[in-house]
This record gives structure tokens, sequence and C-alpha cells, in this order.
């Protein structure tokens, strides 16, 4: 045991040296390259001098790094990631100054933006010499894991290798079914493949069906928290309060969070010994790492920041992010170039910041996330929830099956192949559960097809001006020539409202995807299809019969949720079974979206904050494509296609998701199996006495408990 310590703490110093070594190498050849660098008197030095020097800088340099470098970052811990990782630069430079000033004699000196140059490249020679080492060095590299894991382990209730096991939910945000199965075949996913193929795969593939809002925030709360009831869309009008709720935002995000509590009285999947990281919940966790819904909390609780102290309190990780940053700013600026020299299509606008917002979502998230995700397993905690978001970023951009977007499926296979390396060393075992919150359907926009936008073709059909480009469209001229007929179509006597009501509020019309919601303000609750056609008679039928448009969904007073399509088409949701059984229900405008789209729909129409109308794109089932009502050549949020058809894959030594026929259908269905297979891995759950207006579940289950510190919200 003895000799095994000296032989680590030899093995210690000899890395230390090393690093030395070679960065007082990269300074003296710095040095000879830069003008604005020097280390040598005025009046010059000799050979010897001048490499005593850059020993004395490099040393200074790495122990400020070492000291000074956490604390700077501690404190900068509210300033957001992306100004954060830019200001590594900034900050390593200024080190760099220090450690010049403190070697003898002056010697050393530096212009400022000199300094972060060296400094950057410095910190990355450092950083990829001591990699080096330690991939050469296994034994070490083992030992350093062991010793963090067991260090990390005892505060974090370490059960041992041979004890009950851990459970990792990473979520590969937007990914779906086919595009994963795609990308094995094509050999873009090892990582992903050896767990499914080879003579004994360790892992099943299950597809599942989202939800009719097929997109993350529906499905994320849904997964976290066993609720996703009242989440139409991504974004969506609320009449009693006059405000848009929307899902990227950190106020929305509590909000839907703290409705979801409300309503199955639990704090959600992770509040037995949990993590939760970059994600848009908490999922009742402890420990938070970049979660959107307690992102606008400046308390002393608001731990979601301290994903940032972890990763960038190392000077080298700081750097390299940023580096990375830099470097996909350029890969998009090229690849948007290209893309417009070559005239592929269809193609949206990707210039303004959108290259800045890629770079963070595809290098300074998925860094943080996964060295969150590789601290928690050494910890030993019992669930970890992550999400790496790097795919369905580009995919919007530049599309679901493009070269750039499986090039970030590669690339995010590497990250999963670390993971599951790291998770070898682990104080206990770890059952890794790969799965998505949704797909993606390509398609050209619906205002690159048409020439206007789904809420000037509201407009037009609502008889209300439109902008000159959009009005001169074969979409706009179709509406308005509608209200001109419709308005010379007498009124019934027994209608109690005028024809020709006063102008109200213009018509709110929001976008998720290829799923479009307008509300009408002026409207007490949600406007019904008599009223609409009394008040706009010709809207339902301009939007109806427009050929970018699959169905509407809208309220009748008489017959209930009811779904409209083209020629007059009608599906009365709300009928008796029998009518069901004689082919309503899945026949009509929703037969093309396939089985269960009919569910869907009926299960948001009963939402309160459902939108007076809902519109879904068209969709070939041919081709799989949509058009998406956003800027978007790769979308989600309604039905049609890939979107609403995401993977879970789960290791064999847990149990099947469904039984054998059945399909997993919705997100409080997949989180229902989560918690199954969390009580497969802990054993059973004291369960949570139900309060009185809690809403039951559909199946009776134990539940994690809740501990006050873990309930965010």
């Amino acid at each position: 045991m003895v000799r095994g310590r000296w032989r680590s703490a030899g093995s210690a110093v000899l890395r230390v040296v090393t690093v030395w070594a070679v960065s007082t190498l990269t300074m003296l050849v710095l040095a000879g390259a830069l003008p604005d660098f020097q280390l040598k008197a005025d009046d010059g030095d000799s050979i010897t001098r001048v490499a005593l020097t850059a020993v004395w800088g490099a040393g200074a340099f790495g122990l400020l790094g070492a000291l000074v470098w956490p604390l700077a970052v501690r404190a900068l811990l509210l300033v957001p990631a992306l100004v954060l990782g830019l200001l590594a630069f900034f900050l390593n430079g200024s080190l760099l100054l220090v450690a010049l000033s403190l070697i003898p004699d002056g010697r050393g000196e530096a212009d400022p933006e000199t300094a972060v140059v060296v400094a950057a490249v410095m910190s990355a020679v450092a950083s990829a010499t001591s990699g080096a080492l330690a991939v050469r060095d296994d034994e070490a590299y083992r030992r350093r894991l062991s010793r963090l894991a067991h260090r990390r382990g005892r505060a974090g209730g370490d059960d041992g290798r041979n004890g009950l096991p851990g459970t990792l939910f990473l979520q590969l945000d937007g990914v779906g079914h086919d595009v994963l199965l795609q990308a094995v075949a094509d050999g873009l996913m090892p990582t992903v493949a050896s767990m499914l193929g080879g003579e004994e795969p360790t892992h099943r593939l299950t597809p599942w069906r989202t939800d009719w809002s097929s997109q993350t925030g529906a499905s994320q709360l849904g997964i976290l928290h066993g609720s996703n009831h009242d989440v139409p869309a991504f974004r969506w009008y609320e009449k009693e309060s006059g405000e848009v709720v929307v899902s990227s935002r950190p106020a929305s995000a509590a909000l839907m969070q703290r409705r979801a509590i409300s309503r199955t009285a639990d704090g959600g999947l992770l509040t037995f010994d949990g993590a939760s990281r970059g994600n848009l919940f908490s999922g009742g966790a402890d420990q938070l790492a970049l979660v959107l819904s307690i992102a606008a909390r400046r308390g002393r609780s608001n731990r979601s920041r301290a994903g940032y102290f972890a990763y960038f309190s190392d000077p080298a990780n700081a750097v390299r992010t940023a580096l990375s940053f830099v470097a996909e700013v350029v890969r998009e600026i090229a690849q948007s170039t290209r893309a417009r020299l070559r005239g592929d299509g269809p193609r949206v606008k990707r210039g303004g910041l959108y290259p800045f917002i890629r770079a963070f979502a595809t290098v300074v998230q998925r860094d943080i996330v996964v060295a969150s995700v590789l601290g928690d397993m050494l910890a030993g905690r019992t669930a970890v929830y992550a999400d790496l978001v790097a795919y369905d970023e580009v995919a919007h951009h530049s599309g679901p099956h493009s070269r750039d977007a499986l090039k970030v499926l590669e690339r995010l296979d590497r990250s999963l192949e670390l993971i599951v390396k790291v998770a070898e060393h682990a104080p206990r075992a770890y059952r890794i559960v790969l799965l998505s919150d949704h797909g993606q359907s390509p398609g050209e926009t619906f205002q690159s097809a048409y020439g206007l936008t789904l809420a000037n073709l509201v407009r037009a059909g609502c008889g209300l001006p439109v902008p000159r480009r959009a009005a001169r469209t074969t979409s706009a001229s179709e509406a308005r020539d509608a209200v001109r007929t419709a308005l010379h179509r007498p009124v019934p006597d027994d209608e109690e409202e005028p024809e020709h009501p006063e102008p109200g509020t213009d018509p709110v019309v929001l976008a998720s995807g290829n799923l479009g919601l307008i509300s009408f303000p002026d409207a007490a609750g949600r406007a019904t299809r008599e009223q609409l056609d009394r008040h706009h008679p010709a809207l339902l039928s301009t939007l109806a019969n427009h050929p970018g448009i699959g169905f509407l969904l809208v309220r009748s007073e008489e017959h209930g949720a009811l779904v409209l399509g083209a020629g007059g088409a009608e599906l009365r949701l709300d009928a008796d079974a029998a009518d069901a059984a004689g082919g309503t229900a899945g026949a009509g405008p929703l037969a093309v979206f396939g089985a269960g789209a009919a569910d869907a729909v009926r299960r948001t129409s009963s939402f309160p904050h459902v939108a007076d109308i809902m519109v879904n794109s068209w969709y070939d089932p041919d081709t799989g494509r949509v058009h998406a009502f956003e800027e978007q050549i790769g979308s989600h949020g309604g039905l049609g296609g890939e979107q609403a058809r995401p993977f879970l894959m789960s290791p064999y030594t847990l149990s099947a998701p469904v039984a054998d026929g059945a399909e997993l259908v919705g997100a409080e269905q997949v989180h229902r199996v989560l918690r199954r297979w969390l009580r497969e891995c802990q054993g059973p759950q004291v369960p949570l006495t139900a309060t009185e207006d809690s809403q039951p579940r559909a199946e009776t289950e134990g539940q994690i408990p809740v501990g006050e510190s873990a309930v965010q919200e």
C-alpha cells in the first residue's frame, strides 16, 4: 500500500513537471514568434537566462490558474454562460499579465492583446498535454477517478458497485426514431450501435408517440413532472391575463412547472437524490445546472448556475470551450454560405445572432451538461436527467436529415462514449437510458411556399388590412374574395349579434412549428364556431380550404370539439361510441395523420387554454414534409411525420416499456414508465398522500417522496 502511494505521488509529480516543461517551451516559442511578447531585458539576455525566465513565467501562470481562476469564476457565477465563455480569454490573459509582472527584474512583458493570445495557446497546450498523459497512464487515470468517486460518493450516499444501481436518463433533443436508426446504419453513432447491435445487444429501442403538441415544453414537462395538461403548444395566449406563455422563457417555465406540481401533488421524477441538467424543468431535483424554470430566481436556493462554476473553474476547460465556440461560429457561417452559393432548398435565413446561438447549444451547453453528468455519476447520485439540445438547434435551420445536423449527431455520440466510459469508474453501477422528446419533420416554410405568413392569412380572412407584399399573393386575394362573398350573404333573423360587429382587437396568431394558434381577445372564453362565423364569416372556410393547411380544431356550440378540413369535411370528436365505431373517429381530415390523431386532438381540445382556432399544417405522408409557420425547415410542434415519433432506448436489465404489441403514447405514459424503472433500481418508494384537489393518475403507482428542499417551486 505504501509503495502504491509513493508510486501515485511520483506519477503526479512527473505529470506536473511535464506539463510545466511543455508550458515553458510553448512560452519560449511564442516569445520568439510574437513581436509584442518578450522574456528578456531590453539590452538582451543569454539563452539560459531567457529559459529561466520562461520557467518562472510558466510556473507563475500555472499556479495563478490553479488558485485564482476558480475564485474569479465563482465571482462571475451570475454572468450568462455565453458571456462567461467569451470572458475566459480575457480572464486568462489578465492572469498571464500578472504572472509576467512577478518575473524578477521585469523581464516579462506583453501587450494586453498579445497576452490574451499567449494565455489561450498555453492553456490549450497544457490541457492537451495533461490529457495525453492521463490517457497513456491508464492506471493513474483509473485511480484518479476512483478517488474522486469515493470522495464524492461518501457525501452522496454511495451504495457501492455491487449495491443498488443509479439511473441516467439522457435526452437527445429532437432526434426522431427513424433518424437515430439511420445514423446508426450509416456508422455515425458507433456507441449507440454497440448498445443496439452485436452478438449481445444491451439495449432495446422503442418508438413512442407524442401528444399533439410535439415539442420540448409539453414532452419534457410530462416526462419529468407527470402532467402536461393545459400545454397546447410551445407558446399560447391566455385571455384572462392577456399574456403569451412561451416555454423557453424562465417565468413561463416556472409557471408550467407549478401547474404540473399542483395537478399531480408530486414534485417530479427526480425528487429522490436526483439531478436535473440542461432541462426546461427541474423534475423536483435538488441538484440543478442550466435549468430554465429556476433561471429567473436570484436567491441562494438557485443553484442552476452551479454548473458554470463546476465546468469553468478549470481554465483549460474554459479556453477549450471558448475556442470550440469560435470554431462553431465559423463552421456555421461557412456552412450557411456554402448552402446559399449552391442554391440549396428549402432554406431559411441563418444570419444575425443565429451562429452564436447555435454555438452555445452545440458547444457550451453540451460541454457543461456532459461535465455535470460525469460529476453526478462520480458522486453516485440516484437519478440524473440531462438534455442535449445540439441536434435540435441545428436541424431547425439546416434540416433534420442534412449533413450539418448529422455531423452534430456524430459529435453527440462521442460525448455519449465518454459518459459510458466514466460510468465504469463511478462508485455505483449505472443503467443508461437514452430517449428523445420529439422528432423533426422537414419541409418548406408556409411563408416561403405561399408568400405570406399565417398571421397575414388570418387577417385577410377577417377582412383586415395586410402588408402590400402579402396582399399581392394568391392566398390573400382568395381570402379577400371570400370575405366579400360572405358579407353579401343574408344573416338569419334569429341571430342576436349584428352582421357587421364593431371593430375589435386584432386576432393573436402564434406559431409552434407547424401548429398555429389563433385567439380573439375580445371573445370571452373560447370562441365557438358559431361566433366565429357571425363575426368573421369567411375565416374558417379560408383557412380550412387553404392548400398549406391540413385541418382546424374549433369548438361548436352544438357538436362540441370539431375538426374542419378542405371541401367542407368535418369530424365531430365528441361523437358517441356508436359514431366512433362507424369510422367517425378515424376518418375525415385526420385520416392522413395516422392512428391516434383523433385522440390527441380531442385531448388538447379539453385544455382550458386551447386557442379559439388550432391550425395544423398540410402534411404529405409520402415525403413526410410539413409547412412550418415559423422560419424553420426542420420543425416540430404539431402532427405529421417524424416529429411525433421519438424513441426510448432502455437496457434489457429493465422491464419492457410496454407489453408486446402495445404502443407507448404520450409523455405522461413515458413518465410512468421511467418511474417504474426507478422503483426497479431502488426498490419500493414511500407513496405520497394525494391532496383533495389533485388529479388522479391513470395508473396507481408508488411515488418517489418529495422533500421540502427538492420542490423548487
